[in-house]
């Protein structure tokens, strides 16, 4: 009997199988690439040069540019409420008598006239993409040209524009306030106020009590707008545009002293003080923000 220790005999076909197995899954580990997984990438949203992602800020106010006429409405009426000039609002509407409109009518509240500059280009036949400006005008003493001044391209349309331009007066030019909120405001009028504005009480404006005849005093310098009869409940009434922004109001009085469309100065006597329309002599005096009543005394200084 043999003390050798038994060694465990293993059959060598075997090993020679699991090392070809393991050597094999070595070299197809190794032949393909690592896979990494990444968050997919987001680009930013691309911005308009100059821009820098900004969003374009809305102007403070903004004028409806629709309104439709309700019962109660008069053309006068509507366009106070808007801060618009009542002939200005009938001729942007096609309306020539100002008591003729009805319930339910759309009015436009801003001016339709078109800008020239945006014309589309007209081409000559034959010419691919060639304005009729830029080819040589045939010759003839009744040939319509494009006038060298304009760079707006050639067409019918933009030479009829051109044509009314030259025939129409030329626009009013804005008055001379520094700034829509920089005006310096003055009391219209001496006495005692006897009523205070209250929005929610349907007050507009203050009202200041005097004497009958008592003199009427523009508030700040701008353009008389309306002067007359014809919006109930303010009596003889005059309205005064002071600039894009601004108008004054001056109701009840006895007799109305200036003209639409004439210009005055602040502290200039354009009335006297009255009681049409209401149950005293008192003046109705309202500061209008785009047409919108705002409190008078937040802008009068101090009495």
């Amino acid at each position: 009997m043999s003390d050798k220790p038994t060694v465990a005999r293993f059959p060598f076909k075997l090993v020679l199988v699991c090392l070809a197995a393991v050597t094999a899954a070595g070299c197809t580990a190794r032949t393909g690439a690592p896979v990494v997984e990444r968050a997919p990438q987001t680009r930013p949203a691309p911005t308009k040069p100059g821009v820098a992602g900004k969003p374009v800020p809305r102007p403070p106010e903004a004028r409806a540019e629709f309104y439709t006429v309700r019962k109660g409405d008069t053309l006068f009426s509507i366009a106070l409420d808007h801060g618009l000039e009542y002939r200005e609002l009938a001729q942007w509407n096609g309306i020539t008598d100002p008591g003729m409109i009805r319930v339910g009518q759309q009015l436009r509240l801003t001016s339709p006239r078109p800008a020239v500059a945006t014309a589309p280009a007209k081409t000559a036949p034959g010419v691919q993409g060639r304005p009729i400006g830029d080819a040589p005008p045939p010759a003839g003493d009744n040939v319509k040209t494009q006038p060298q001044a304009v760079r707006a391209p050639y067409s019918d349309q933009t030479y009829a524009q051109m044509a009314k331009a030259d025939t129409e007066p030329a626009p009013k030019p804005e008055l001379p306030v520094a700034g829509d909120d920089g005006i310096a405001w003055g009391w219209p009028a001496t006495g005692k106020l006897v009523s205070a504005f209250n929005d929610s009480a349907n007050l507009k404006g203050i009202a200041i009590a005097g004497k009958l005849g008592q003199p009427v005093l523009a508030s700040a310098p701008g353009r008389v707008i309306f002067s007359g009869t014809g919006i109930r409940g303010f009596g003889k009434l005059i309205v005064i545009k002071h600039n894009n922004t601004y108008l004054s109001v001056y109701g009840h009085n006895n007799e109305l002293l200036v003209k639409e469309g004439q210009t005055v100065a602040k502290g200039q006597k354009i009335a006297e003080m009255g009681s049409t329309d209401t149950d005293r002599v008192k003046l109705h005096f309202e500061i209008r923000r785009f047409g919108k009543p705002v409190d008078p005394a937040k802008l009068l200084p101090p009495a």
